[in-house]
């Protein structure tokens, strides 16, 4: 009589009389590398060369645009500011001829205009200088002036004496921050130039501002009469 055996149970997914494979064996350690198939990798390639050859396109049509435009020289704007024909349009209101000092191209305006006064009860025409060493002087002429308005203009700088330009003498305000006022009193009119540039540079507009006055009728209307805008 035979004896029946007991024999172990196959482990599961294990081949026959096999032994389950190592998991730290380097066969698991193999990535799985996709495989991409000659027809999807043709259009991916595709899809690429499209877009080069799209970028390339864009740049090409672009070109011609920044070549034609260059950039700035460093200089910064530039505004055409036709000061004499701005005064010309304001000696209808304003009761006097406007100041339009000749300086040629050194100091370049970057503003002119008639203000009616509304609001300080004093008409004023100003101009805004840039100068030669790319500084700042704002010029202002009325009819109207009184010392309330006169502190405003100067920033309440004290009169610090005297500077010859023109053949006249101006009078200096300075503020001792940077600022600093030249004030004259001439022909009808008072004129202050303000701003932080240099006194020789005041000084080369107020000559001419000078000449200026010099060409123009002295202002004859009342200056209790407000001239409307």
């Amino acid at each position: 009589m035979n004896e029946l055996q007991d024999t172990p149970p196959e482990a599961p997914g294990s081949p026959a009389g096999g032994t389950a494979p190592d998991a730290d064996s380097p066969a698991s350690d193999q990535p799985v590398k996709p495989v991409i198939r000659a027809a999807a990798a043709k259009r991916a390639n595709a899809s690429v060369i499209g877009m080069i050859i799209a970028l390339v396109v864009s740049i090409g049509a672009f070109l011609p645009v920044v070549l034609m435009n260059p950039s700035p020289n460093g200089d910064g704007y530039r505004p055409n500011i036709n000061v004499s024909a701005i005064a010309q349009n304001a000696a209808g209101v304003a009761g006097f001829t406007p100041v339009t000092p000749e300086i040629g191209d050194t100091f370049r305006s970057n503003y002119a205009r008639w203000e009616s006064g509304s609001g300080s009860g004093v008409a004023t025409w100003q101009v805004g200088y840039l100068t030669p060493k790319e500084s700042f002087i704002a010029l202002v002429q009325t009819r109207q002036s009184n010392p309330t308005w006169l502190q405003q203009q100067t920033k309440s700088a004290p009169v610090t004496g005297t500077r010859n330009a023109g053949g006249r003498d101006w009078q200096l305000r300075d503020t001792g921050k940077g600022e600093k006022s030249m004030v004259l009193d001439y022909r009808g009119t008072t004129v202050v130039l303000t701003g932080p540039a240099q006194l020789e540079e005041f000084s080369v507009l107020a000559a001419a501002v000078v000449k200026s006055l010099d060409s123009n009728p002295a202002a004859t209307v009342s200056p209790s009469a407000t001239p409307a805008q």
